[in-house]
């Protein structure tokens, strides 16, 4: 039989799976973190007819070597790779919603093993884990706990309806200006809301008397809470209108209702400087700027930053860390094994998955409220399918010819 027979089968064979890949990055040009596949070709075996041979030694060296013969006897595939370049980016405005850029991966967890994907189409479930929407694998990082990440990798939880703890008052700050050119017995009143232990508000009122030029006698009350130790004091001025001292004073109070003691600090400035309080003749600004206490709070959203921490804003004005994504790194990204539902597993050259966090130990970054699509690239893909299309009809018509020069080897007489 012709060998060019079974040289243009192994083209024919080789050319549909060519095809088969084409097919499949075009059907998934629109899934989310795919990553396209290309086919490579190898000539498989060549025929030795004819050794090659050394010029020869004699007659002068007039005559040369010769090359060997060898007729080829088809190809095959060499690999299948997967092209792993960074996909495009959409933004989607869903805050669990996660695109990677660069060439790590998620990983999520069927509660036995992990597996690993680039599709971070995130939802959550009744458990408030975050989870795959397409089969429910929980995604895995850090957890925190009142702010403070652990160092174990595991469900990554969202608890909504958690609650931030009330910060009672411990400092208030004071700045602005009193009058130098006011009478004795002129008086300046400033308040303020502070928080006791439990989140209760309490108005906490100084009023600043002038006893003597560059003195000013201050008290403090509370409502709702006996003021005791420290309710009192006095403060003095330089020349130049800068604090002289003191820098601070602490006053205690008792909120009624419980009998525990708080003490809150005074804080005036800064001793020879006017970046707090400070007296000159003009307008009566004193008071207080502001204070350190806040009452309980509930979880009101979450935010995932590049670092894939995710941090919870509650409704008294805090932000707490809830947790962290974890990433897979491997040191041959393209060598994993696909898997149903855009996971993968390791394989034998892709390395064992190395487990971190952005920004330690990985590279890549995690940008909130996008998703990275397919990198198919289509006018490529339509190419290929041409020249592919192309190889195979030639391939048909090789063994088209041969089957008609058989046909006239066999009507020989």
């Amino acid at each position: 039989m012709m060998r060019s027979l079974f040289a243009a089968v192994s083209g024919l064979r080789n050319h549909q799976t060519r095809m088969d890949v084409i097919g499949n990055n075009i059907a998934n040009v629109n899934t989310i973190g795919y990553k396209s596949s290309r086919v490579t070709f190898e000539e498989s075996l060549s025929q030795l007819v004819q050794s090659a041979s050394r010029p020869p030694t004699g007659a002068g060296g007039a005559l040369g070597g010769v090359n060997p013969v060898q007729v080829g006897l088809g190809m095959r595939i060499s690999s299948i790779d997967q092209v792993f370049t960074q996909g495009n980016l959409e933004a989607t405005g869903q805050d669990t919603d996660l695109a990677i850029q660069g060439p790590s991966f998620f990983v999520v967890s069927d509660g036995a093993q992990n597996f690993y994907t680039r599709a971070g189409n995130f939802t959550t479930d009744s458990d408030g884990r975050l989870t795959m929407a397409t089969n429910g694998f929980v995604v895995q990082g850090r957890v925190a706990t009142n702010g403070v990440l652990s160092d174990t990798v595991t469900d990554v939880r969202l608890p909504f309806g958690q609650k931030s703890a009330a910060q009672p008052t411990t400092e208030t700050t004071i700045g602005g200006n009193l009058d130098a050119s006011a009478p004795v017995g002129t008086s300046r009143l400033t308040s303020i809301t502070v928080m006791d232990e439990q989140g209760g508000p309490h108005e906490l009122e100084i009023t600043f008397t002038k006893t003597a030029p560059n003195t000013w006698d201050y008290a403090v009350t509370v409502t709702d809470g006996a003021v005791g130790g420290g309710d009192t004091g006095t403060i003095t001025f330089n020349d130049d209108g800068s604090l002289a001292g003191p820098a601070s004073g602490t006053f205690t109070f008792t909120p009624t209702g419980f009998g525990a003691a708080q003490s809150v600090d005074i804080l005036f400035g800064t001793v020879g400087e006017i970046d707090g309080m400070s007296q000159f003749s003009s307008a009566m600004t004193a008071l207080i700027r502001d204070q350190n206490g806040y009452p309980m709070g509930d979880l009101e959203g979450i935010g995932i930053d590049q670092a894939g921490i995710i941090s919870g804003s509650f409704t008294n004005g805090e932000t707490l860390i809830l947790g962290q994504v974890a990433l897979a790194d491997f040191n041959n990204p393209s060598g994993v094994i696909r898997l149903t539902d855009s996971l993968v597993a390791p394989s034998a050259n892709s390395g064992d998955p190395v487990i971190g966090f952005p920004a330690e130990g990985s590279q890549s970054f995690i940008t909130s409220g996008a998703l990275e699509m397919s990198n198919v690239d289509l006018a490529q893909e339509f190419t290929n399918m041409i020249t592919t299309q192309r190889g195979f009809q030639s391939n048909a018509r090789v063994i088209t010819t041969s089957d008609e020069m058989l046909q006239e080897l066999v009507n020989l007489r």
